[in-house]
């Protein structure tokens, strides 16, 4: 696990003015790649409002060693290559940043040089996906689905025992503020003979997070719990989109499928382990559950296997932004609810020799908490569509309108510690296409 160091040290500031409050103080410093006026895409640590440049950076003779090589890594249209070095190099940058940017340092003009404001780049998806899996690990969204389905049964017997996951699609996945088109899929109601292709009438979202995949595994070659935390090399937000309504009708025998591939949308920014190390917790099963099989357990792993991160769901209509109203909170949850770590994840992942590479996206599955308002999708909220939740501008939801604007956002505070923030998950839903 990675070890909490002086660049967490709460009281220290940056001289970029823009990082003294907000998510991104010189505490984050999280990688992510965006493009100027030239189109160009190029790597960069946030700071503040501001976009650090790491081509600039490499080329100034201001880095030496690891962190240069992280720099020249991390500086061209993707991160794949910065996540494959590990976190060796990326902990020698991180340091390097923080040396560079914290009140006093020196070099303030030719590093101010490297600046960007972020209102004048367009943000782009970090890394190139070769492939993405999406998990199950909230255990009170399980239950809660369950429970529409299977009242009698909501949680399968399996669910205790392994990591359930989907294979997703890589393809369409993109990065906050790209909007979403409702799609299509085969529809049955009931009592109708036979389905329809039609737009999803139950379009929902689904509150997540995501890793990025770090150094890869041979093909064949499992990565044990202790050392799975080396092959991550961030986080991010996650919205998997779901039409439920023909997640109903195709999910059997095989799972989910045109009900979740049409989109899913990331933050584009990659919170480190390093930056989150602060905020690492105890993995505790509650009383009475089974302990995981050994190979997805270690003392090491329940001592610091979890995160606490603070995650909340927004909404805002197409009315509600033409009478200039904010965007309404629904929903508000926390890392704390997941039953699976993601080192776990990528443990049983690799259990039978598939091998991870560099820029693979995990998701962790719906996060929801056990309580009212904690609810991580609408599904949830309005139980299975039969209670409309209320905004203020009297319109009602129990899924998706076109127009809606879903943003998920997180944050990870405690004392003694810097708040660092994800930023925003943002996406507004388009209306269908007319069907050729």
């Amino acid at each position: 696990m990675t070890a909490v160091d002086f660049t967490h040290d709460p009281n220290r500031r940056s001289w970029v003015t823009s990082a003294g409050s907000g998510d991104f103080p010189l505490q984050n410093l999280p990688f992510g790649v965006v493009a100027g006026a030239d189109g160009e895409p190029r790597g960069v640590v946030r700071i503040g409002d501001t976009a650090l440049h790491l081509s600039g950076l490499a080329a100034s003779g201001l880095l030496t060693g690891e962190a240069q090589a992280a720099a020249e890594a991390a500086a061209g249209g993707t991160l794949n290559t910065l996540f494959a070095l590990g976190s060796g190099p990326r902990t020698a940058l991180r340091r390097a940043l923080h040396a560079l940017l914290i009140e006093g340092a020196p070099h303030q003009e030719a590093v101010a040089a490297l600046l960007t404001p972020l209102r004048d780049v367009d943000v782009l998806l970090p890394a190139r996906i070769g492939d993405y899996t999406d998990f199950y690990v909230g255990i009170h969204h399980a239950r809660s689905v369950g429970a529409l389905f299977r009242p009698d049964d909501p949680l399968l017997p399996n669910y205790k025992w392994v990591p359930i996951g989907y294979h997703g699609r890589a393809s369409s996945v993109r990065v906050s503020s790209a909007p979403v088109i409702r799609p299509h899929g085969q529809l049955k109601a009931p009592d109708a003979p036979a389905p329809v292709l039609a737009p999803t009438r139950r379009l929902d979202f689904e509150l997540e997070l995501g890793v990025w995949i770090g150094p890869e595994n041979r093909l064949g070659t499992p990565v044990r719990i202790d050392h799975a935390e080396s092959h991550i090399a961030g986080f991010c937000l996650l919205n998997d989109w779901s039409a439920r309504d023909v997640q109903a009708w195709e999910y059997q025998p095989l799972g989910p499928f045109l009900a979740k591939n049409f989109g899913t949308t990331v933050s584009p920014w990659v919170l480190t382990p390093e930056a989150l190390a602060p905020f690492r917790i105890p993995f505790d099963r509650p009383e009475g559950d089974p302990a995981p099989l050994p190979y997805l357990d270690s003392p090491r792993h329940r001592a610091s296997g979890g995160l606490d991160i603070e995650l909340q769901v927004r909404i805002s209509t197409a009315r509600m932004r033409a009478d200039g109203q904010q965007p309404h909170p629904i929903t508000r949850s926390s890392s704390r609810h997941m039953y699976w770590t993601f080192a776990q994840l990528v443990t049983h992942h690799t259990s039978n020799g598939c091998n991870l590479q560099p820029g693979d996206l995990l998701g962790s599955g719906t996060l929801s908490g056990p309580d009212a308002g904690s609810e991580g999708s609408l599904l949830e909220l309005s139980r299975g569509g039969t209670d409309p939740i209320t905004l203020p501008s009297g319109e009602t939801r129990t899924f998706l309108e076109d127009g809606d604007e879903i943003t998920l956002s997180a944050r990870a505070h405690r004392p003694g510690a810097a708040t660092i923030g994800f930023g925003e998950c943002v996406a507004v839903i388009d209306p269908a296409i007319t069907y050729p």
